[in-house]
């Protein structure tokens, strides 16, 4: 049997071309490398329209409003927002402009060791609420929509169940919500990670090492498949404007607070209480049952981070009639910079909302004001100011009823409502300012 032979010129020819090709393609990223290069994130015009402490709010105002009820997006505390307004052409942020949708986002700024002992229920409770009732006295309006992503969407979740008489609509993306998972080696870490160890050490977690565990989740794509990638196309100016718009982002990691980081590793990942509607912040439990808005929860198919079994069972746990879920073939990040998932996501999402638009009957009647302290419906505060609005309408009966009832509750309430100012003050600093 005859052995098969390659012939020594083909060889040749094959080493002579490629030889060509990589001196050609060096010759021109040169060029590229050399010249100036537009890397810069998040290139939409904006205002920045509230602060407290290290938070501060995002306003983008779209030309022409179509959409009457603003959107608040909520990112995580690891990384940065930027990532929804990563690039030209690909921004999230614009496409919801280009929508009509008055847009604000949440810049979580980067904690120093002061806010070491700040809790999820102080992101959740105080400062979120906060931006909320901002944004709803900014627009007048009783509920505005809400978009959480990552850590920030699981913390829109439990923003929903506790203050549900103030968003409008949820909408969810890449959202943990059960951790009772082993797909994705994330989860298996997690779950055997010394949290509280880690976080007395650091006082705050390391952005830094925090990506680092990340990369180190899939070193051969993260690590070297990347760099190889970069080196075969850094002839081509787009592709490295991209890459280095993406490293940018990938290494500007604020450090997460380590109360939040202790409590979101055990509560969540290793005790899945989320899920189990067992969760408790600021002295109430988490109820899944409360979540009664509208949800529409998305999620990635080949997300590595957050795999769909950490996503999906959240629609089926809400006490929400309309719901809906949505598996996008991509992965975690992709669902926001990929230009195939950028013509199905932020548009879908913009849909959605129109459709839910129309105001429900307990709009303005769940309204609470502009601050923590103005009562509820059903209180004693809120009886004084029915009775006002009756005796502007000649209800006689009614104001003089409420006068007896309330006379004799008049020491009971101002005592319990000083209780609770005093308890208020001692527990909550002064809340933010208009920029």
């Amino acid at each position: 049997m005859s052995q098969s032979q390659i012939a020594v010129d083909l060889i040749l020819q094959k080493i002579t071309e490629q030889t060509e090709k990589a001196k050609s393609r060096v010759e021109k990223a040169s060029e590229v490398l050399l010249s100036p290069l537009k890397t810069d994130l998040a290139t939409t015009p904006f205002e920045y329209v509230y602060e407290e402490d290290r938070v501060r709010l995002k306003y983008y105002k779209p030309e022409q409003k179509k959409h009457k009820i603003p959107l608040l997006l909520i990112y995580a505390l690891i990384n940065r927002e930027t990532m929804l307004d990563l690039q030209p052409g690909r921004s999230v942020v614009q496409t919801f402009l280009d929508q009509g949708i008055d847009v604000y986002k949440i810049d979580w700024g980067y904690p120093t060791r002061k806010d070491k002992y700040i809790t999820i229920d102080d992101h959740v409770n105080w400062y979120i609420d906060n931006i909320v009732d901002f944004i709803r006295n900014r627009h007048d309006l009783p509920k505005i929509n809400i978009m959480g992503i990552c850590m920030g969407g699981a913390f829109s979740v439990m923003y929903s169940c506790l203050h549900p008489g103030k968003v409008k609509n949820l909408v969810t993306t890449v959202t943990p919500t059960n951790f009772d998972t082993d797909k994705g080696l994330l989860h298996i870490w997690m779950k055997n990670s010394h949290a509280f160890e880690l976080g007395d050490t650091y006082g705050n977690m390391p952005g830094d090492l925090m990506n680092l565990g990340f990369l180190l989740l899939n070193p051969a794509r993260l690590i070297l498949d990347k760099y190889v990638g970069f080196f075969e196309n850094m002839d081509n100016k787009d592709f490295v404007e991209n890459f280095v718009r993406m490293e940018k982002w990938i290494f500007d990691s604020p450090d997460v607070p380590a109360a939040t980081f202790q409590q979101f590793i055990t509560d969540c990942y290793q005790k899945n209480l989320l899920i189990q509607s067992k969760l408790e912040l600021g002295g109430k439990r988490v109820e899944l049952k409360n979540l009664t808005m509208p949800l529409l929860n998305i999620y990635g198919q080949y997300d590595h981070l957050v795999p769909p079994q950490a996503c999906e069972l959240l629609t089926k746990h809400v006490g929400s009639k309309d719901t809906e879920d949505i598996c996008l073939k991509t992965g975690h990040i992709g669902i926001y910079v990929s230009s195939k998932c950028q013509a199905l996501f932020a548009p879908k999402v913009a849909a959605w909302l129109k459709e839910r638009e129309g105001e429900d009957k307990a709009d303005h009647s769940s309204r609470t004001g502009s601050s923590k302290s103005v009562s509820a419906p059903g209180t004693d505060s809120g009886k004084k100011a029915d009775e006002t609005g009756a005796r502007k309408t000649g209800a006689k009966k009614t104001v003089a009823a409420k006068k007896t009832a309330a006379a004799k509750k008049t020491a009971a309430a101002k005592k319990t409502a000083a209780a609770k100012k005093k308890t208020a003050v001692k527990k909550k600093k002064t809340p933010g300012r208009k920029v």
